[in-house]
């Protein structure tokens, strides 16, 4: 008796995890496609990946709407390097030259990331495009200060 309770249990408890992945594709998350054109991808897997012409516009187009202080104060933002960057109790979220360590790359690589993936509403990342962030990460993830390393977040795009 006790044995079918237990196979019943196992069976409900899969079913239960199976209802709680997000499929790839949804009407909420639509399959991402490449911010960049193919030349601009082309330029950044061969050579030196730079922020503002490569990094920026993807984090502007399918991150930093929630992963900001205004969004979600005391979470990821990634709003500006500062923010990006921050330690203490939150640590970095990008650790220049070590994308396995950067808690961003996990997110977006990791099974518990496909579990709860990134963007829950919106585009998803593409390989590329992680690719991408993973290389600019293992080069050291240079990010140019002021306005030109400050991404705008539709909250802020508002506001202009």
């Amino acid at each position: 008796m006790h044995g079918r309770f237990f196979i019943c249990g196992v069976g409900l408890a899969l079913l239960a995890l199976a209802g709680c992945q997000v499929p790839e594709e949804s009407e909420t998350r639509p399959t991402g496609r490449n911010v960049l054109d193919a030349r601009t991808l082309r330029q950044a897997k061969s050579g030196e990946v730079d922020f503002t012409t490569h990094i920026k516009p993807v984090l502007e187009a399918k991150c930093a709407a929630c992963h900001n202080q205004e969004a979600l104060p005391g979470r990821m933002s990634l709003a500006s390097q500062e923010e990006a960057r921050r330690s203490g109790a939150l640590r970095g979220f990008i650790i220049p030259g070590q994308p396995e360590a950067s808690p961003l790359l996990s997110r977006l690589t990791s099974a518990h990331a496909q579990v709860q993936a990134m963007p829950p509403v919106g585009e998803s990342l593409t390989e590329d495009e992680v690719a991408l962030i993973k290389r600019w990460i293992s080069q050291g993830a240079p990010w140019p200060d002021g306005p030109a390393g400050e991404l705008k977040t539709s909250l802020s795009v508002q506001g202009d």
